[in-house]
């Protein structure tokens, strides 16, 4: 593996401070658990440690409405009966409940994913790693599935001041509804999620959901059905990611990594090994262009630290034991105290005939896609300029070239106003 990676890595320690209330699933100290295993593997020496700058929530109405911001600024536990009517309109109150902080809380995860992808765009970093972050579901003016601000869609606007096309890719077992609906209708941001489908939330993503107007052929969903393991996963992932690469050619990508496709995870149910969920993360690597990777969903506390952990190694280039090292969660991570765990025998009911002609599918769906100019014939191409999986030139190396850096921001390619 290259080691050769800019890394940026943003973290704030307050992060594991907010608590969504008793019972609830979601539980932001899992991102420091994630944080100290970081540590105490050492990894933080190979990245940039930086910790957010806040954002304003003028920043946070380039995607969301001025009164969803505003409500979610004002609202707190004492003071939610006076705000019954915008409780049910902004859908606050069951799964994304009232809690002490909210918007702090927002304003942190959502800071270091904006901060990473303005990283990004001044060239300072290859790779920006925001575990905090992830939190796709949240609408233009909704919460939803545990989110309130939708990070990954400031994120990819960021990106958009800077890069002509952002690709985002989706690997939460949860469809990224929120982030392929406000890019529905433009052919400037690629979606890409694969997803457990069929009585189960969001309900959307379905295989023949495939953009409007400009953006038609520019959302790609892979439903999927209970099981999906390592090999199944894979068989998919890179064919389907390799074509989108070549025919789109993204200037940037934004990775969602959410753990709940993780074998054991408390809301999930799916069956990917540690190693397998990274493979997704290894292989977008490989295409050697400016990457956000963030995080998501990930409901079994002992797993989620142990999949970003392993994730931030690949991402690093460095090899980490199995054996964990000792750190303030110790106990979490017992009976094994491994990195690593075995997978369960949950039976995958993906056949190998409907994943084969799901992606037949899709490759057909991605032929329609516009090839951007330069990036479908090659000939005569000297050999160690290819990639090595799909024999294309590698992309995204003109980003680092730092002529761009000082070019005039209103010659920039202008940032689609997200669509609802």
């Amino acid at each position: 593996m290259s080691n050769s990676r800019r890394v940026s890595y943003f973290y704030d320690a307050e992060i594991g401070n907010y608590h969504y209330g008793q019972g609830h699933p979601m539980k932001p100290h899992r991102v420091r658990m994630t944080h100290n295993l970081v540590v105490n593997y050492g990894l933080y020496r190979k990245m940039e440690v930086f910790r957010p700058r806040l954002c304003s929530p003028t920043a946070m109405t380039r995607f969301h409405s001025d009164d969803y911001i505003n409500f979610l600024r004002v609202i707190t536990p004492d003071n939610m009966q006076e705000y019954i009517r915008q409780l049910q309109r902004f859908n606050v109150g069951e799964d994304c409940p009232v809690f002490d902080g909210l918007f702090e809380f927002c304003q942190l995860y959502t800071s270091g994913s904006i901060g990473g992808a303005a990283r990004l765009n001044e060239n300072r970093a290859d790779i920006v790693i925001n575990w905090a972050g992830g939190l796709h579901h949240a609408k233009k003016a909704e919460a939803s599935g545990f989110c309130y601000v939708n990070d990954c869609v400031l994120a990819i606007l960021e990106l958009l001041k800077r890069h002509e096309r952002v690709l985002y890719i989706d690997i939460d077992i949860h469809h990224g509804d929120g982030v392929e609906e406000a890019f529905y209708a433009t052919n400037r941001v690629m979606t890409v999620s694969f997803h457990k489908f069929g009585e189960y939330f969001p309900g959307t993503g379905d295989v023949l959901d495939i953009g409007y107007a400009d953006g038609k052929n520019y959302a790609i969903n892979f439903p999927l059905n209970d099981g999906m393991d390592d090999a199944a996963y894979e068989s998919i992932f890179r064919p389907v990611i390799g074509k989108v690469m070549e025919l789109f050619a993204p200037g940037a990508v934004v990775l969602q990594c959410g753990a709940d496709s993780l074998s054991g995870d408390r809301l999930g149910c799916f069956n990917l090994s540690i190693k397998g969920h990274a493979d997704c993360v290894e292989f977008v690597r490989t295409f050697n262009i400016p990457m956000l990777v963030l995080g998501g969903g990930g409901y079994t506390l002992r797993n989620v630290p142990r999949c970003w952990t392993y994730e931030t190694s690949v991402l690093t280039g460095e090899d980490v034991k199995d054996e964990l090292p000792f750190n303030d969660y110790f106990e979490y991570f017992g009976p094994d105290y491994r990195l690593h765990l075995p997978v369960s025998n949950l039976e995958n009911l993906n056949s190998s005939e409907y994943l084969e002609r799901t992606k037949l599918q899709l490759l057909n769906i991605l032929k329609e896609v516009e090839p951007v100019p330069g990036t479908q014939i090659q000939t005569g191409q000297v050999e160690s300029q290819l990639h090595p999986q799909i024999g294309m030139p590698i992309l995204g190396d003109h980003n680092n070239d730092n002529n761009h850096m000082e070019e005039d921001p209103d010659k920039r390619p202008p940032a689609p106003a997200a669509m609802v």
